[in-house]
């Protein structure tokens, strides 16, 4: 099991902007005035982001939204789906009314044109019980040592992470997290990413001294080299990054902008060991969308098809 895959899927906007159901949850978010104006920044934005990636070698699978229904947030599609190397793949139960809608069957049946597909697992009952988990942001997947952190949170319920682990083989290490204001982290992929050798944490954010001790263990336990950043570096999405290869198996290490330079030249030297550093400028994406690099790339780890 690779904890990393060169095939990711990107939503291309139709109708981005801020999200008044996500914003309660979200202290990321911020809504930039000329709303008008900020579908045309994130599309700029978003196909500089896939220029990038794809001159850096990545395969991106880019599927447009669709203008109906409105889903303002379909650039994240990472929260409700998920891509796994045994053909599986999980649908996840979505607090905001509006991030349902994503839920998209076409993309899946898209594809299945080049990959392999066992069991598609639709764990979005649980939004009739008021239960989320909103995908690999609220669960940061170390997949090769099948070990799932989360964070609690209004997004993230225990009994469903508890459910995903069981089907996925995953063990569950969870944990409350807050910012430096006290306001709980809504998703997990805010504040900590785990790669092949390395895991980035803002570890100041678990306030549990046990909670902390027990992460910190177990990414050392799995041989991460673990790399701390502060509350102020975790605000501007340095923990939002992921690992994705390149065509020729290579590590990228992919993030904003904003979270490139955010990082100190220490933190830079030590991330370099395990990969390219690539990053992208998506900055109204994150202002208004409270979500950043890591939120818009959907890992696909399905089998590839004959």
């Amino acid at each position: 099991m690779k904890q990393s895959t060169n095939n990711i899927l990107m939503i291309r906007p139709v109708s981005f902007g801020f999200n008044e159901q996500t914003a309660g949850s979200n202290a990321f978010q911020n809504r930039d005035a000329n709303q008008l104006a900020v579908q045309d920044k994130a599309l700029a934005e978003f196909d500089g982001f896939v220029k990038i990636l794809k001159e850096n070698g990545v395969n991106v699978t880019v599927v447009d939204d669709t203008v109906q229904p409105h889903t303002p947030d379909s650039i994240f599609p990472n929260n409700w789906v998920s891509f796994h190397a045994d053909g599986n793949v999980f649908l996840y139960p979505m607090q905001a009314e509006n991030r349902r809608l994503e839920r998209r069957e076409d993309i899946i049946n898209k594809l299945e044109d080049n990959f392999k597909v066992a069991h598609v697992i639709d764990l979005s009952r649980f939004e009739s019980e008021n239960k989320f988990l909103e995908g690999t942001g609220s669960m940061v997947l170390d997949r090769e040592n099948k070990i799932a952190y989360a964070c609690l949170s209004p997004r993230t319920d225990k009994e469903v992470l508890t459910l995903f682990c069981g089907q996925a083989g995953y063990k569950p290490i969870s944990f409350e997290a807050a910012d430096a204001n006290g306001t709980a982290i809504y998703h997990t992929n805010v504040l900590m990413c785990v790669g092949s050798g390395f895991a980035v944490i803002c570890s100041d954010s678990v306030p549990n001294p046990h909670d902390k001790v027990v992460v910190l263990e177990s990414l050392r336990s799995a041989h991460k080299e673990i790399i701390e950043i502060t509350f102020d570096q975790m605000n501007r999405f340095a923990g939002n990054m992921l690992e994705v290869k390149n065509n020729k198996g290579e590590n990228l290490i992919v993030m904003s902008r904003n979270a490139y330079q955010a990082l100190d030249e220490e933190q830079k030297s030590t991330l370099k060991k395990y990969g390219k550093l690539v990053y992208a400028d998506i900055n109204t994406i994150e202002t208004n969308g409270g979500g950043s690099a890591r939120c818009m790339m959907a890992e696909v780890h399905l089998p590839v098809g004959e």
